[in-house]
């Protein structure tokens, strides 16, 4: 990874989202100490108190989200450093975490689960740990996403390896939450999985946006990086759809999902135009349709970040960025389509049907009484038609200067309004040059332009495969056998004699090798082997990872000598998994929980009461109670009961409380 200390223009805003992660968790807490103290009391003046100090936190908390909202929007420090005349492409910050100590864990659980020398692993454990160390600040290029996307799947063998699915082994992960920087608290490796996921799409976004528009390889990137990060975004929102944070929601994604590709939409029609636009019929044409679509698909952004859930958590200057660029690209596509009009006069020897027919492509339907190739052919007409189209681009590039100069944040992105007055001047312009003294009889109003694109653009789905990564540890043995959902038997030593050149039973299997056929009357048998044992040592030589012929070839190695033998057996359990996890539930869109989940680790007898076991923290604007808390501290309930109820492996995936 980077290092953490550089003062990088993108370092400092990390620094500052983790130091307003914790203000804003600090805030958060003090207002639900405040709110279970004005549920309990009764006393007026100490009620009256309570409500001035919950107003002055909740200004606060407003003032917190407002910073890192600005944050959000501080676009111009991921865009590339060359000279630009673009509007600026908005990418996501990382997700701040924090530190995790996997060593006792997982030392705990090598000792107790696969009756090994935890010692012999604390390389291991140092590695994963590094890894996901560095995985904090990843560089801005092929080799960070290199980087997490390693980390993701070394995380697929430690979740293998480690975490069973009827218990939590005591790893706590906290991840916070890119847009409202509320903590997320888990025992479940699936928020570290997601949470990696959507830095892997962040990333990428950062990569676009710093690419250098000026060229094609630069625009090609870009788009490249775009669709990926919109392919890893869309793989997170299908895989894991309970996600307990609001930036991995799946109302969220989608919503993270149109915005890339709609940046990858600009930057293909960037890369049309990157050696400029001939002022000529056809290409002009072709020009339209484009700008048009890109138009189009900021105006789907924009509705989708207005709608709810999202509204209330994607950051207010993104929306009107999203109406600015849908406003900017519609009036281009008016201007365009004026220019064909005013500059283009059908000559003699112009193709009329073709010319007809491109025309004809731009309109769903032409204003009354106006035909296409009337139009073409009229000079009075094609004036007046082309001045109506630029009439209404310099509507559209008044309302985005409009609604630029309303949003504090985005007025202060100088190359910004530089790009939007350009334009807005370069429309007024023309129009002057066509504007003469009997307009006043011009009436008519500019039709809508049909988008039309010759360029795909679709998610590009995250190659993990191209990615080779080892398991860490890997000398526990095949995960395929010696995994956290497996349970055997201690290591058991046989001696084994050989008995006139015969074993007295066969061998099966791959790595590791299986006892087949054991006759019961041979010493190996009498000795304690077992009918379907898994031989792990031979002669104190590991062999886990050999197959049946090098067992064999060890076991002849060794002559008529007595060799000792390392055998495990595998024990049937019946799993259940964990009922309580932190889950988003679209019926309650408002709510979240920051749930450490306790470790039982003896069945309670269902005739005898137990307490309920409740979250430490809960999030949310309104709780179940109807309380005015986004964060609540629950006290027991006296009396209450809990039954453990034992769930059959078609109930696992139909419980609402599953986390993924």
């Amino acid at each position: 990874g980077c290092n953490p200390l550089a003062e990088t223009g993108r370092s400092k805003l990390q620094n500052q989202r983790a130091v307003l992660n914790q203000q804003i968790l600090r805030a958060v807490r003090m207002r639900a100490g405040a709110e279970n103290l004005l549920r309990a009391t009764t006393n007026n003046k100490v009620r009256e108190q309570v409500l001035l100090e919950l107003s002055f936190v909740n200004s606060d908390l407003q003032i917190l989200k407002e910073e890192l909202e600005g944050l959000n929007i501080s676009v111009e420090v991921y865009q590339n450093a060359e000279e630009t005349f673009s509007i600026p492409l908005v990418p996501l910050g990382l997700k701040e975490t924090k530190d995790v100590d996997f060593t006792l864990p997982l030392k705990d659980f090598i000792q107790e689960h696969y009756s090994q020398d935890s010692s012999e692993y604390e390389d291991e454990i140092a590695d994963l740990m590094d890894l996901r160390q560095a995985c904090r600040t990843p560089s801005r290029d092929e080799a960070g996403i290199e980087m997490l996307i390693s980390y993701f799947l070394q995380l697929g063998y430690v979740e293998n390896r480690f975490f069973p699915p009827t218990r939590h082994i005591g790893v706590l992960f906290t991840w916070y939450d890119s847009f409202t920087g509320v903590p997320v608290c888990q025992q479940n490796l699936l928020l570290e999985k997601a949470s990696v996921l959507f830095n892997i799409g962040a990333l990428y976004t950062q990569i676009g946006t710093r690419c250098n528009r000026q060229t094609q390889a630069g625009l090609e990137n870009a788009v490249d990086a775009f669709q990926k990060a919109a392919g890893v975004l869309s793989y997170l929102k299908e895989t894991f759809t309970h996600t307990p944070s609001y930036d991995m929601s799946p109302a969220m994604l989608n919503v993270l999902v149109k915005m890339m590709l709609a940046q990858a939409r600009e930057c293909v029609f960037e890369q049309i135009g990157l050696s400029g636009i001939r002022n000529e019929f056809f290409t002009l044409v072709k020009m339209t349709q484009e700008v048009a679509k890109v138009g189009e698909v900021y105006v789907l952004v924009n509705t989708a970040m207005n709608q709810e859930p999202v509204k209330e958590n994607i950051p207010y200057s993104w929306s009107k960025l999203a109406q600015i660029k849908s406003d900017h690209y519609k009036a281009l596509a008016h201007y365009f389509i004026a220019t064909i009009l005013c500059d283009h006069e059908l000559q003699p020897g112009d193709d009329e049907d073709q010319q007809e027919k491109a025309l004809s492509q731009l309109y769903d339907c032409v204003p009354e009484g106006l035909m296409v190739l009337a139009v073409l052919k009229d000079k009075v007409q094609r004036k007046q038609l082309g001045k109506a189209h630029l009439r209404q681009a310099i509507v559209y590039h008044e309302e985005a200067l409009r609604v630029c100069g309303l949003c504090k944040k985005l007025r202060n992105i100088e190359v910004l309004q530089e790009v939007l007055t350009a334009a807005h001047k370069r429309s007024l312009l023309k129009y002057a040059q066509q504007e003469t003294e009997d307009d006043f009889l011009s009436l008519i109003q500019a039709p809508d332009i049909l988008p039309k694109t010759e360029h795909k653009i679709e998610t590009i789905a995250p190659q993990f495969s191209k990615v080779k990564v080892k398991d860490f540890f890997h000398k526990l043995g095949p995960l395929a056998v010696f995994s956290a959902k497996q349970r055997w038997t201690a290591p058991r030593t046989i001696c084994l004699h050989h008995e006139a050149g015969e074993l007295g039973f066969s061998l099966k299997g791959g790595a590791p090798v299986q006892v087949y056929c054991l006759d019961p009357a041979c010493s190996a048998a009498a000795a304690g082997l077992k009918e379907g044992d898994y031989i792990v040592s031979v002669g104190g030589m590991d062999c886990k990872w050999l197959g049946v012929n090098e067992v064999l070839e060890k076991l002849k190695s060794v002559g008529k000598q007595p060799v000792e033998l390392e055998v495990i057996s595998c024990q049937d359990t019946a799993a259940s998994l964990h009922s309580k996890s932190a889950t988003y539930s679209m019926g309650m869109q408002k709510t979240y929980s920051l749930i450490c989940l306790a470790m039982d680790e003896d069945k309670i007898d269902q005739t005898k009461k137990a307490p309920l076991k409740l979250p430490f923290l809960s999030w949310g604007t309104k709780n179940r109670q109807k309380a005015a808390s986004t964060l609540c501290l629950p006290s027991a309930v006296a009396g209450s009961s809990q039954t453990k109820k034992k769930l059959s492996p078609f109930t696992l995936f139909n419980t609402e409380s599953s986390l993924y």
